[in-house]
């Protein structure tokens, strides 16, 4: 009996070093060169970037791959328990491999074994991120022997949520969909913590084959599955009996995202592209997983984009009709079967937007017959017509429409929009004749505060030129430049109300450059004048006397510190306007003004955070320990800091605010009255017309508007800042402000109000009529009637200093 015990304790033991042999024959066989597994601790998969307006509202992605990435902590606790029931249910109490459930798919293959059946696996989560990342889909014992050794290895290198983490955000689950979270976005638009629970049970059944569960073409199995994991779920006690009893009657509805979702901020997202492209490079940006949150107010940015939109087609429809799109071939009339297919071929022009393409089939002396690509007919008929006279060089205007075939010719392509059903002149298949603009602008919105942008629209339209006219276009600024003139002469000795001559000016251009001789835009001179109304009417001569007085070098630097130009030539033509700025910076100026003159900087991005959440860049860096707190105790009201930087005299800023605000009541910019709140700014107009602006503010909103040529040319006879840019402005700022109290501008301490005679520039007395209300800083208040500036005499004879200068008073 003992000799049998010890032969068979023997064989045992014999059985068992053959077994460690054998193990550790195979270890080392298929473990010498296997991947190295380290590279999983700082595995980062290309991640889309996605940028949101202010309110959350997405306006970009940027992406290789459509890929999201969400960290372990901030996925939704019954995302991870449908996976876990659906794959690997014991996965935070194994080592990596699941010896029972090995067993378990043993014999279920030797029972299948003959049957022309794929062998069933008992792959654990870990073993599946071995394979998803360092081994390849081969089936075969070495593949597998491979996975397990590295199951191992990797348990013992990583944390289970580290491990898990990995496998929800790697793995395919169909529709281009890797990982959950883009999965839950392109089965049912929706982020993870919005899933219900039958969608959640789906996404965890797509693991085994998304190609086999498809939604729609596969819908009964796909269903059959998704219950099969609720199930699970109830036996593993994740959700009650009840709950899995509701979501198996649901039926499997997907919905795929909808484009449109992406709002439409086409230059805006550009222009927050080439940000990031500068902060983090191409990489970064299109594989980082950055969450950036913009500036942008959605509401303001489809006013914008409308306004601008309708201020460049009244000015094009203004200017005349230059022609179709294009011509089908045509005798006198087209044909049914020959008229869809040829404009079906015709391109359609990016900018056409909402607008329709039609085929023109034949002319009435009233009406022209018109047609789709889908068969249906319609007329245009002569008052929506009217207004396309012949387009002349020079913007000019050929003779008035009295027939449509002055206009249009049988085959023209055009583009009509539907005539509205509450217009006055409405029948039913009518429809209006459109052009899109040769012109082109842009309009920025802007918190004065802050230089947060809350709307940008730099073009007509951004799938016809993705060129940004806002930041990209240098332009000549004209009478808009003037108010930096008119704040440094408010630094440098000079009121609101004293007195410059307007009247000619000549000075030597320079050897062989003749004689430059400024002029006011009437070529009319107006005599001595306050610099109120100096600016309010845009006189140029005033403008010119005033800066020559002060000095250009003075003029520059402030030009620099509102940042309107860098290194601006020190000459006299620059005081009107004649160097080059952006509409950007322009705005930001007047920004600059009307906050009190503190220094602002555009932003368009409020935040960016990486992959994971963490904040890596934040606008508004101000640091306010007090404002943390959770609740409201009577404690002493923080106060927050304020960086920035005073770049003139908060009383020169209101000043020039309250002369500004004249050019609305009273002066070039008197048409946006009507939007009967407190506006201020001013028009800008080139030389032969060739730009034309406004920029202004409210109290809280520092809005710029620019329109012109992109190959700059004139926009004709008698078009200005006045006629072009103005309107978009007014209607900008009536849609803007329409639920906006009219708050008054703010005047700051030591600032003193007196009523003022336009006529002479002194405290108005009971029988004077053209009396403002004018700002004067502490001990400026003018007592008698003093010098009026002829633009030779020495800033002595105004400010009381002795510098040298020439000559004498008007």
């Amino acid at each position: 009996m003992i000799r049998f015990l010890a032969l068979f304790f023997s064989f045992v033991l014999l059985l068992v070093v053959v077994a460690g042999g054998g193990g550790l024959y195979v270890l080392w066989r298929y473990g010498r060169d296997l991947p190295d597994y380290s590279q999983l601790a700082d595995y980062r998969p290309p991640v889309m970037s996605r940028v949101h307006a202010g309110d959350g509202t997405l306006i970009a992605e940027f992406a290789h791959q459509r890929r999201l990435f969400v960290p372990i902590a901030a996925m939704p606790r019954r995302v991870i328990q449908a996976f876990l029931s659906a794959e690997d249910k014991t996965f935070y109490s194994h080592p990596g491999i699941d010896f029972a459930g090995i067993a378990s798919a043993l014999i279920r293959n030797i029972r299948n074994f003959g049957a022309n059946r794929r062998p069933v696996g008992a792959s654990t989560i870990t073993q599946q991120v071995a394979k998803n990342f360092l081994l390849t889909n081969e089936v075969s014992l070495a593949r597998k022997i491979k996975e397990m050794i590295l199951a191992f290895r990797i348990e013992h290198a990583f944390s289970k949520d580290r491990i898990l983490e990995l496998y929800l955000n790697e793995i395919y689950l169909g529709l281009g969909s890797y990982g959950v979270a883009a999965a839950a976005l392109n089965y049912f638009d929706k982020s993870l913590d919005e899933l219900s629970l039958e969608e959640t049970a789906y996404l965890a059944a797509l693991p085994k084959g998304p190609n086999n569960y498809h939604p729609i073409r596969h819908r009964k199995a796909a269903q059959s599955r998704r219950n099969l994991i609720l199930s699970r779920m109830q036996d593993n006690g994740v959700i009650s009996a009840l709950e899995a009893e509701r979501a198996s009657a649901y039926p499997l509805l997907m919905r795929r995202p909808n484009a449109t979702r992406i709002l439409e901020a086409g230059y805006f997202a550009e222009e927050v592209r080439r940000d990031l492209l500068q902060r983090y490079g191409e990489d970064h940006l299109y594989e980082g997983g950055l969450s950036v949150r913009t500036t942008l107010e959605p509401a303001l940015q489809a006013v914008a984009d409308a306004s601008l939109r309708a201020g460049l087609l009244a000015y094009d429809r203004r200017h005349g009709w230059r022609g179709p799109l294009d011509r089908i071939k045509a005798s006198r009339t087209i044909g049914l079967e020959n008229w869809m297919a040829a404009l079906a071929n015709v391109p359609i022009p990016p900018a056409i937007g909402t607008w329709y393409m039609a085929v023109v089939l034949a002319l009435d002396n009233d009406r022209a017959q018109i047609g789709f690509s889908n068969g249906v007919e319609g007329q245009i008929f002569l008052p929506h017509l009217s207004w396309a006279r012949r387009w002349r060089k020079g913007e000019t205007l050929g003779p008035r429409v009295r027939r449509p075939a002055d206009v249009l010719s049988v085959g023209d392509v055009v583009a009509v929009t539907a005539v509205p059903k509450d217009a006055a002149d409405y029948q039913p298949g009518s429809y209006d004749l459109q052009q899109i603009p040769a012109i082109n602008g842009a309009l920025v919105a802007m918190d004065p505060h802050t230089g947060r942008v809350l709307a940008m629209s730099g073009g007509y339209a951004y799938r016809a030129s993705q060129f940004n006219r806002a930041t990209q276009a240098l332009r000549q600024p004209g009478s808009a430049f003037k108010p930096i003139v008119y704040a440094a002469a408010l630094e440098n000795g000079f009121t609101p109300s004293s007195m410059v001559l307007d009247a000619p000016f000549v000075v030597d251009a320079g050897p062989g450059q003749g004689k430059w001789k400024p002029a006011n835009y009437t070529k009319r001179f107006y005599g001595p004048s306050t610099l109120r109304l100096g600016i309010e009417k845009s006189r140029n001569l005033m403008t010119v006397r005033l800066a020559n007085y002060i000095g250009m070098k003075v003029v520059v630097d402030y030009a620099s510190r509102f940042g309107v130009m860098s290194d601006m030539p020190a000459l006299l033509p620059m005081s009107l306007g004649a160097g080059e700025t952006t509409l950007l910076r322009l705005t930001t100026a007047y920004a600059m003004l009307v906050n009190g003159g503190k220094r602002v900087v555009p932003a368009l991005i409020d935040r960016i955070q990486d992959r994971r959440g963490q904040t890596v860049f934040r606008h508004d860096k101000r640091d306010c320990p007090g404002c943390l707190s959770s609740g409201w105790r009577d404690q002493t009201v923080p106060v927050i800091p304020d960086p920035r930087a005073q770049i003139i005299q908060k009383g020169t800023a209101y000043q020039v605010t309250s002369m500004l605000e004249g050019v609305v009541q009273r002066g070039t910019g008197r048409r946006i009255r009507a939007v009967g709140k407190p506006l201020a700014g001013k028009t800008g107009t080139t030389n032969k017309s060739r730009d034309t602006w406004f920029i202004g503010f409210s109290t809280d909103l520092a809005v710029g508007v620019y329109v012109g040529f992109d190959n700059p040319r004139s926009l004709g006879r008698r078009e200005t800042g006045s006629s072009v840019a103005v309107p978009v402005f007014r209607d900008f700022m009536a849609q803007a402000l329409a639920n906006q109290p009219a708050i008054p501008f703010r005047i700051p301490p030591g600032i003193q109000l007196v009523r003022i005679a336009g006529n002479t520039g002194l405290p108005a007395g009971p029988d004077d009529q053209q009396v403002v209300l004018e700002a004067f800083k502490p001990g400026t208040i003018p007592k008698r009637s003093g010098p009026v500036l002829d633009g030779t005499q020495a800033k002595a004879a105004i400010s009381g200093g002795k510098r040298a200068g020439t000559g004498g008073l008007y």
